[in-house]
């Protein structure tokens, strides 16, 4: 006799699987493959031994291994918040009398996602709106329709985020009185996943500024997801966005150290306002009362000590050759008479392609077929519009630099073009039978 169905809430029923599910399954099915979607990060560069340092100073020294062995704080450990705040400040070149902000608005997460998460939960009842960048980092997507939220979305070009095209959906939303109903705008500013793109200094300010204009009665926040600041191998670091909310009123700053450090301390932080503080943290406890409380105590040790400094210092050169061995691959195989255009980020570890219009590229175009038969994979651009700003481009791609070494990105592009070659002659033959 089968089981009773089980009831489930209406947020695990608006739950989907995400496409990220998708494209693992590729690469676990089929070994040979060389992904260009996975934005994992190099696994040669991983700090291994400066890890193991950290971890051997900690656990020989009897106080401070009890300490770190113990529960921590829902918070997070007091003087790693501390360094976080003081690295904040030198990065944007502030001092404290410039910006209202303490230790105390410093909160450790589970990596970012979980802090992306917790402020949804926080902020989001069904039916509230969300703006996003169009593409967006689509992962977050996900867990914006499971909390219900409606997604809006504003473009995004050269210059990042579109604050035009922004100003002029605020407006709209406040014509038709649905600006009480915004709960916050989501923008991944230092070379956007899945763009590379970074959003401007002069679109940094106007940012700030319409949100404030926007907030007459009620406040909306933005989210910045800083995730690859410190991931910069050309070009000025710019200031936060954060930077421009003294008040500390304004803006929520993610940040993550599985990038620059490593994906398996799985530790983000964020910078809160005050008054936002508060409902996290209790809908932190009810998750887990505290991020790892170890991890943190590691972390605390390679930020004082200079070795993450030193390690993203590694780091930065590492992707920075990968990245061009990555474009100049793509020159190589996609001359300009292809039509096949990418952006060269200064930063992070994406690069986006835009095929010629009538090119598919999602799951079950011919390109994607012909890709999987040459055993390369890269991520659809149609994964990272919600379709809320129009027809949802399906002629893009995001390739990553992060995990193939630089030999792989360059057999890996010569793979795609050939790829690229079969899809062609399939189009063309289905042309010539529908003549």
């Amino acid at each position: 006799m089968p089981p009773t169905p089980l009831h489930l809430s209406s947020r695990s029923r608006r739950t989907t699987e995400q496409p990220i599910s998708w494209l693992i399954q590729q690469a676990v099915e089929n070994r040979d493959l060389i992904s260009l979607a996975a934005g994992l990060v190099d696994e040669e560069t991983l700090p291994a031994a400066e890890v193991v340092q950290a971890c051997e100073a900690i656990l020989r020294d009897g106080p401070r291994a009890r300490a770190a062995l113990q529960y921590g704080t829902t918070q997070g450990l007091a003087s790693l918040r501390q360094q976080l705040l003081e690295r904040l400040r030198a990065a944007d070149g502030l001092t404290p009398a410039d910006h209202k902000l303490a230790a105390s608005d410093v909160v450790l997460t589970t990596g970012s996602q979980q802090l992306l998460y917790l402020l949804g939960e926080t902020l989001i009842d069904p039916g509230d709106l969300v703006i996003v960048e169009a593409p967006t980092y689509f992962v977050f997507q996900g867990t914006l329709r499971s909390l219900g939220a409606r997604i809006l979305s504003v473009p995004v070009d050269h210059d990042g985020l579109d604050v035009e095209v922004l100003a002029e959906l605020l407006d709209r939303l406040e014509r038709t009185g649905e600006i009480h109903r915004l709960r916050f705008i989501y923008v991944c500013d230092y070379f956007q996943n899945p763009t590379g793109r970074t959003l401007s200094l002069p679109r940094r300010q106007r940012l700030v500024e319409l949100v404030e204009r926007h907030s007459r009665r009620q406040r909306i926040l933005i989210v910045e997801d800083a995730a690859y600041r410190e991931l910069r191998y050309d070009g000025p670091d710019l200031p936060s966005i954060k930077s421009f909310d003294p008040e500390n009123q304004y803006v929520v700053l993610a940040q993550t150290f599985s990038k620059p450090c490593a994906p398996g301390l799985k530790t983000g932080f964020g910078v809160l306002p005050r008054d936002l503080m508060e409902p996290v943290l209790l809908l932190k406890g009810n998750h887990d009362f505290g991020s790892s409380n170890l991890l943190q105590h590691v972390l605390d040790d390679l930020l004082a000590s200079g070795a993450y400094d030193r390690h993203v210092a590694r780091l930065r050169r590492a992707y920075r050759r990968k990245r061009d061995a990555l474009t100049a691959a793509l020159a190589e195989h996609f001359p300009a008479s292809s039509g096949i255009r990418w952006t060269r980020p200064d930063g992070g570890l994406y690069v986006w392609l835009t095929f010629p219009e009538g090119t598919e590229t999602g799951p079950s175009s011919a390109l994607m077929r012909a890709a999987l038969r040459e055993n390369v994979l890269y991520v659809p651009g149609e994964f990272c519009y919600d379709g809320s700003s129009g027809p949802v481009p399906r002629h893009e791609a995001r390739l990553s630099f992060g995990v193939a070494s630089e030999e792989q990105l360059r057999e890996g592009v010569a793979r795609l073009a050939r790829a690229a070659a079969a899809a062609r002659a399939e189009r063309s033959e289905l042309a010539a039978i529908e003549l």
